[in-house]
């Protein structure tokens, strides 16, 4: 199996921007795709993080699949996402991809680092589904050198859940917060602290996942569009990203975190009066009934002075990919008549996991349009389907953690009141003698 060696893999694994990748990582026992053709029936093996919307997903795609054919041996395992890209890197380092699933999930921000590192590895599966029928913005990390590669999944679309009985003693309603932008967000905080005692939201110092919700929502990266080029210094929408930051952090607005529990804790325990993040979370903000009829999402904030930037973006988001061995063939056409095509099925993933899909056709189905009781009867459904399609396509490339890893630093240097300018320069130049 050919591989290319110069890809820089995979570094950095952040908590907050994984679709709730950390809240579960009990492994399973069963492995790989090595207990293949039993009975004569291809078992196809799915590896998956997250058994509350991936893995519950992954099953009803199972069940559908099974009800029209009663013969098919689907094994769903659970894995958390660190361990699944050890093991993928593992397996494929070593020429073989004996022991891995026929099916695995992965993250878009790192799906061009395996279809560029590995390009044997991977299944083709452009005959499988209908591309057209996908959001746009999802065919760029799916995709390598032409070939269809991924069946579209997760979109990661984000919106900002906002608490409506803080707004409400702060003097302001849901409308008031109707694409605004982020330092209209920062004026609404402070008046909610002020009033309240909340914090606006909470945040990881060391997750940089707001600022890849900022530069996407204005079709900008740490890459340029070639997707190998550093794009840090000199990056406008970066450096309004980067200062809209540090303006959150200084206004006395911001709940810090430092792990996924304290994130969860700071909204489920009622401490925080908004989440920017994308829509898997919203399990998470459901599990606490008692909040039922206090939440609605609005638009997510646009930068103010970037003149691309829009009321959309995306976080985390992932999709599906079949291994090249033993058993492709069945995976194929499994996630073809499923997750590629089967929009009833997607009307199956809105009302019981809560998942949000790119599989156009099933924005039509009457889940999408039901309205939700926890968020005061709003269609929640129907508005992050609207904004997947808003949400601008950028080039990912093949590095964006061992990035962040670097911008981290340059973070903390800024709020402790290094020029950034310098900052992102001195950035830059780190970017460049390990990247390039």
């Amino acid at each position: 199996m050919k591989k290319k060696a110069t890809a820089l893999m995979l570094a950095g694994f952040t908590l907050l921007t994984a679709c709730s990748s950390n809240a579960n990582t009990n492994n399973q026992a069963n492995t790989g795709a090595e207990g293949n053709a039993a009975g004569g029936n291809q078992k196809i093996t799915v590896w998956a993080w997250d058994k509350n919307f991936n893995i519950a997903a992954m099953n009803l795609a199972k069940d559908a699949y099974v009800a029209k054919n009663a013969d098919a041996q689907i094994d769903v395992v659970e894995y958390a996402q660190d361990d699944i890209i050890q093991k993928l890197n593992t397996g494929l380092n070593s020429g073989s991809a004996s022991g891995l699933p026929n099916i695995v999930l992965i993250e878009d921000y790192r799906a061009q680092s395996f279809l560029q590192t590995y390009p044997d590895a991977f299944q083709e599966l452009g005959d499988a589904i209908n591309t057209a029928d996908f959001a746009e913005y999802k065919l760029g990390p799916t995709s390598f050198d032409g070939k269809q590669y991924g069946v579209p999944f997760d979109s990661g679309v984000v919106g900002l859940y906002v608490r409506t009985d803080y707004l409400q003693e702060a003097g302001y309603t849901v409308d008031d917060l109707q694409d605004i932008d982020w330092q209209q967000y920062i004026e609404i905080g402070k008046a909610i602290k002020e009033k309240t005692g909340k914090d606006m939201l909470t945040q990881d110092p060391n997750d940089l996942g707001l600022i890849r919700m900022m530069i996407q929502s204005a079709g900008s990266w740490y890459l340029k569009e070639d997707g190998t080029t550093p794009d840090l210094k000199d990056n406008a929408v970066l450096k309004e990203a980067f200062e809209s930051y540090k303006e959150l952090m200084n206004a006395n607005i911001v709940k810090i975190n430092s792990d996924w529990s304290s994130f969860l804790a700071g909204f489920n325990s009622g401490d925080v009066a908004s989440v920017p993040t994308g829509n898997w979370i919203t399990p998470s903000v459901k599990a606490s009934a008692d909040q039922s009829g206090k939440w609605a999402v609005v638009p997510f904030p646009k930068l103010k002075n970037a003149a691309n930037s829009v009321h959309a973006s995306n976080l985390g988001g992932s999709s599906w990919y079949v291994l090249n061995n033993d058993g492709k063939e069945a995976a194929i056409e499994f996630l073809g008549a499923t997750l590629g095509s089967d929009a009833d099925l997607y009307q199956k993933l809105v009302t019981d996991v809560g998942v949000v899909g790119t599989y156009k056709p099933a924005a039509e189905g009457e889940a999408y349009s039901a309205a939700d009781e926890f968020f005061g009867g709003q269609k929640v459904i129907a508005d992050f389907a609207k904004w997947t399609a808003e949400i601008p396509n950028v080039n990912y490339g093949l590095h964006t953690y061992a990035l962040e890893d670097i911008l981290k630093v340059e973070m903390q240097n800024f709020l402790n009141g290094t020029d950034l300018d310098k900052a992102l320069a001195d950035a830059q130049s780190q970017a460049e003698s390990q990247i390039q």
